[in-house]
């Protein structure tokens, strides 16, 4: 049985974490294992899922790792990406001349991302925060004489929609939209962490000063890179008080700069109070309602062939709880159901010409109710009523 989206994300980024974890120590064998095993359960999720509106940004993430694993096989002889037969002097000139090269241009959408406003369910709250903040002073910016926020965090619990949020903000600006997850912000800044975090934001800034349009840094799991530790070292002590340095850029001497920091997370809580203050927007992404999810069950059973009795607010109400990725994942599940049971029939054999192939049969709500067995919601009550205290506290829309 094939894992769902929500499943396959998780593993990536938790092998990610571990290759970061890894490489930071100076572990380079172990660091390249577990970046090609996040890279493996991405591919992975591209073949099963080839029309996910977020498949670019996964392609990036990818991306990120094959050229981490690259620098760290180049620094240790292992396959390095110089020519055999040169001299060593040579061979050494071209690997400076690769790192020089290593501007983060890989980390740019320069296309609008393939989401709009529509095909995120629900979350009002945070479409309007987000409206407010960056597509109203992108489009009239004279309507502001006191200025927008700068930076927005997204929090909630996996699977609400933050990246979708986020993507859909950048389609409907005439801009940039630069992705980057903790995770492959990491990598690359191993080393010369505070420079790097400069040579970032200078890169962002030049789009935003030179071609006039807006830019969107888009930092997922953002909790990894500026989240508290009990014990930190030197170099990641300075990769932060350089984010902060750069981040009071935007905020303050940007000005009428269109440049935009958001920041998405899982766990709010871990990170230190002077990034909070940073992000002037904190918005929580929350569980579905209950008309959300019936919009939901409405988009995903769409094009599936069910009972005319299937009524998607009684689907709603029995899956209080569940996340939007759930609820698709509920729905996808419902469908191989029957398409299973097509090809696991005593008689089934694959059309021949002129013959009609076999069509599922109508989905029922017991169905639902068997998927639901069988499947259980990816967020607990106890995460959420986490979220709710530390929004009580910490919430700015």
């Amino acid at each position: 049985m094939s894992m769902a989206p929500q499943e396959l994300e998780n593993t990536a980024s938790k092998y990610a974490s571990e290759a970061i974890k890894f490489d930071s120590q100076g572990a380079r064998g172990q660091a390249i294992t577990y970046y090609q095993q996040a890279i493996d359960a991405l591919v992975k999720l591209l073949q099963l899922y080839p029309t996910s509106k977020l498949n670019p940004i996964y392609k990036e993430r990818c991306n990120s790792y094959h050229n981490r694993i690259n620098a760290l096989q180049q620094a240790h002889g292992v396959e390095p990406a110089v020519d055999p037969k040169a001299s060593p002097e040579e061979q050494k000139k071209s690997v400076q001349r690769q790192e020089a090269e290593n501007d983060f241009e890989d980390l740019i959408m320069k296309e609008k991302p393939d989401v709009t406003w529509d095909q995120v369910i629900g979350l009002d709250d945070a479409k309007s925060a987000l409206r407010e903040s960056i597509v109203y002073p992108t489009k009239r910016p004279d309507l502001f004489p006191l200025g927008w926020p700068k930076g927005m965090l997204l929090y909630g619990p996996p699977g609400t929609g933050k990246t979708m949020l986020a993507a859909a903000t950048a389609n409907e600006m005439d801009g940039y939209f630069i992705n980057v997850d903790a995770s492959s912000m990491m990598s690359k800044w191993l080393g010369e962490a505070e420079k790097n975090v400069s040579k970032l934001f200078t890169m962002a800034r030049s789009y935003a000063e030179k071609e006039g349009k807006p830019v969107i840094l888009f930092v997922d799991e953002v909790d990894s890179l500026l989240g508290s530790r009990n014990s930190e070292v030197g170099g990641e002590v300075r990769t932060k008080n350089q984010f902060l340095t750069e981040m009071d850029g935007v905020n303050g001497k940007g000005k009428d700069l269109m440049m935009y920091v958001i920041g998405a997370t899982n766990k709010p809580w871990s990170l230190d109070w002077p990034f909070l203050r940073r992000f002037q927007k904190r918005i929580y992404v929350s569980l579905p309602t209950q008309a959300a999810r019936e919009n939901l069950f409405e988009q995903y059973t769409a094009k599936l062939n069910k009972d005319y009795r299937v009524n998607p607010t009684e689907l709603a109400k029995m899956f209080d709880g569940y996340s939007a990725s759930d609820i698709k994942d509920v729905c996808q599940a419902a469908q191989i159901k029957t398409v299973h049971e097509i090809f696991n029939a005593p008689d089934y054999h694959e059309p021949i010409e002129g013959e009609e192939p076999v069509q599922p049969r109508e989905l029922t709500t017991s169905d639902f109710k068997n998927i639901m067995e069988r499947r259980k919601p990816s967020v607990s009550t106890e995460m959420i009523r986490a979220y709710h205290k530390w929004s009580e506290e910490f919430q700015a829309l």
